[in-house]
């Protein structure tokens, strides 16, 4: 099967890639690398069966003849991170959904089965109970950017869905919950690979807020791995699945067990989101999913608990 990997070279675009390979495909990434990197494919970068193109989504003559060649997209292609989201709010607008736009055009045109990666952001404040996919939304003000990355996704959402029910596209939808492992960076805020990093280097371990937000952490092979095995399944066409563990800890227990696993004596140090991310930023303070949907459609069982995701992460970094 020919595939194409939006983002091919970014950290979960480069374990999906792996694993296609493995599984005998041939794959073409395409990747504008801003925050994708050529490192991340190094191991197979010289691979007979892949084909990368360093280029935008947004350029359609490209996108066209890549679209029409592959079998299968997955769609990955986003501006990620807290971080680049509160510093880029025009890049993250215009690259999801101008681009989502464009993967979901073509694909029509060619009648090419799509994957659409999707967030936990899309559920906002949300506290009350674990999120399921048909659950309404809590939005914040659009005067806070925060919120421009869930709303950006929701369109994605919106759009992928029409295509389906008005165009007959093929289209699965995946919600994905802070996925963790290694070859991911801290550079954009998030929250594992900063705590690791932070950890091995004896610097203080920054908590934003007091800590006591929750978060379920899913290994980059369990994510790959169920999104693998949707977009072969044909009873997922046309709907929306949360990807994930569920198991929740406090931000506070993970900085606690990092710096236990790492075997540092890193002072666990309390950053305003204010001074984090200037004023008015807004965090959610539960993000834990249901995934009885994609336990009954695939038989999915996350296979990395808490310790052995933070292992692969630390032993990431100490090589």
């Amino acid at each position: 099967m020919r595939v194409l990997i939006t983002g091919g070279a970014g950290f979960i675009g480069s374990h999906l890639a792996e694993r296609l390979l493995d599984q005998g495909d041939e794959v073409f990434i395409v990747d504008n690398l801003w925050t994708g990197r050529l490192a991340n494919i190094a191991g197979i970068q010289a691979h007979e069966r892949l084909h990368l193109v360093v280029d935008t989504i947004l350029n359609e003559s490209v996108m066209n003849e890549l679209v029409f060649k592959a079998d299968h997209i997955y769609h990955l292609a986003a501006a990620v991170g807290v971080r680049n989201i509160m510093d880029h709010p025009v890049e993250t607008l215009d690259i999801n959904v101008k681009g989502t736009e464009v993967v979901l055009r073509l694909a029509n045109r060619f009648k090419k089965k799509v994957f659409i990666a999707s967030t936990s952001e899309i559920y906002g404040k949300h506290v009350e109970h674990d999120l399921s996919e048909d659950d309404n939304r809590v939005m914040g003000t659009v005067k806070k950017r925060r919120w421009a990355y869930a709303c950006s996704k929701t369109l994605d959402e919106f759009l992928a869905l029409a295509y389906f029910d008005e165009k007959k596209l093929p289209v699965v939808i995946g919600r994905l919950f802070n996925t963790v492992g290694p070859r991911q960076t801290g550079q954009y805020g998030m929250v594992l690979p900063n705590f690791v990093q932070s950890a091995l280097l004896g610097k203080p371990i920054t908590v934003y807020g007091d800590g006591t937000q929750t978060r379920s952490f899913t290994h980059v092979n369990d994510v790959t791995g169920a999104i693998t095995r949707l977009m072969m399944e044909p009873a997922a066409e046309g709907e929306v699945f949360n990807i994930g563990n569920d198991h929740e800890v406090t931000i506070n227990e993970l900085a606690e067990r990092v710096r236990e696993l790492s075997a540092s004596d890193s002072e666990i140090e309390y950053v305003s989101y204010e001074k984090a991310y200037g004023p008015g930023f807004e965090d959610m303070e539960r993000r834990c999913p249901n995934i009885d949907k994609l336990r009954q459609c695939i038989g999915f069982e996350p296979s990395s608990d808490l310790e052995s995701i933070i292992k692969s992460v630390i032993n990431y970094f100490k090589e």
